[in-house]
């Protein structure tokens, strides 16, 4: 072990030598390399994590320059695929450091592969759907995970323990859905910075053996706002839970949950089907109404808006049709930007 390099952690007493030593023979699994995978990413990096996995389908674009803080301006102009320019960068922070970098989904069949071998997974995805299929493969494997989210001045975050902990699932009615995106109201970085400190302090405590250090706590702040809650989350465990009661099924791992998309023939047209069944389009509207850019037309049936080259439509079943491509991940990535 490199006792230089990690001195300074190993002088703080909760850690030690026997801490950084499990921390070096940990494997971390982090969904998601934007603003919270990719700080979360380089920390844990830094702390002596002895392998990391990346998973993200995106590639970096200027817009994330702002907050993103292992790209370059070279990864923009090359639109380096958020995964590798994250392994290349952090390969040069900790050569020791074993970093393995996937471009694409998470989806069930990948998770299914890694997930059981890690000790620990980190959510730093932007959207529902993918959470809640980590809060399921997370109870199915028994694997701690680490939820977190932000937008805007707003960020919020939870340690979910299988059988100890409630699961997101439980947790739903607790956390913000209002349909707001960075995309669509923006967001400032030291929220990011807050989340992640959170983040990153949790995993430390669970990789060193100081579970009993974590804070048992769904913790959300504002901070333009100056904004603090924490809520005490043990009694907001249910009974009747699908993901983690005594009689779960896993609701999130199975093929109807998923987010469907179709290629319309012949209309340069994605369609996309999500599992919730009704959509508030006045609640989406709001939000959407944020961003200057955005044109936006509505009725009582559904909304539409214009963003680049592509034009939206959101039906009040949830439904969306994605006007101006054929490219099934171009446009979830669309969807999942605006809408949540």
């Amino acid at each position: 072990m490199e006792t230089s390099r990690y001195h300074r952690q190993i002088l703080f007493t909760p850690i030690g030598e026997t801490g950084q030593e499990k921390l070096i023979r940990s494997h971390v699994l982090i969904v998601g390399a934007g603003a919270l995978g990719s700080s979360s990413a380089e920390a844990l990096t830094r702390a002596g994590v002895g392998h990391i996995t990346l998973i993200d389908r995106d590639y970096v674009e200027e817009s994330n320059l702002q907050r993103q803080q292992l790209f370059s301006e070279e990864d923009m102009r090359l639109k380096t695929p958020k995964a590798i320019a994250a392994k290349q960068r952090l390969s040069q922070v900790n050569s020791h450091v074993k970093i393995d970098a996937i471009v694409g989904d998470a989806e069930i069949d990948t998770l299914r592969q890694i997930v059981p071998e890690v000790n620990l997974i980190i959510d730093a995805t932007d959207n529902f759907e993918t959470r809640l299929l980590l809060n399921d493969i997370a109870q199915k494997y028994q694997k701690p995970w680490i939820y977190g989210a932000v937008v805007a001045s707003y960020g919020v975050t939870f340690t979910v323990l299988p059988d100890k902990t409630p699961c997101l699932q439980c947790l739903q009615a607790y956390i913000p859905a209002n349909g707001a995106t960075c995309d669509s109201v923006g967001i400032i970085q030291p929220v990011v910075q807050k989340v992640v400190s959170q983040q990153v302090t949790e995993a430390l405590k669970l990789l060193t053996g100081n579970e009993a250090a974590l804070s048992g706590k769904l913790i959300s702040f504002d901070l333009w706002k100056n904004e603090h809650t924490e809520i005490e989350a043990a009694a907001l465990r249910k009974t009747d839970c699908p993901s983690c009661s005594e009689n779960r099924s896993y609701p999130n791992l199975a093929y109807d949950s998923r987010l469907k998309t179709a290629v319309l023939c012949g209309r340069n047209t994605v369609q996309l089907r999500p599992q919730r069944v009704q959509t508030d389009l006045d609640e989406v509207a709001k939000e959407l109404q944020k961003n200057k850019q955005i044109k936006l037309f509505q009725n009582p049936y559904l909304l539409s808006f214009e963003v680049d080259s592509f034009r939206v439509v959101l039906f009040q079943d949830g439904r969306a049709l994605i006007h101006g491509t054929m490219d099934q991940l171009e446009a979830k990535n669309i969807y999942h930007r605006y809408l949540g």
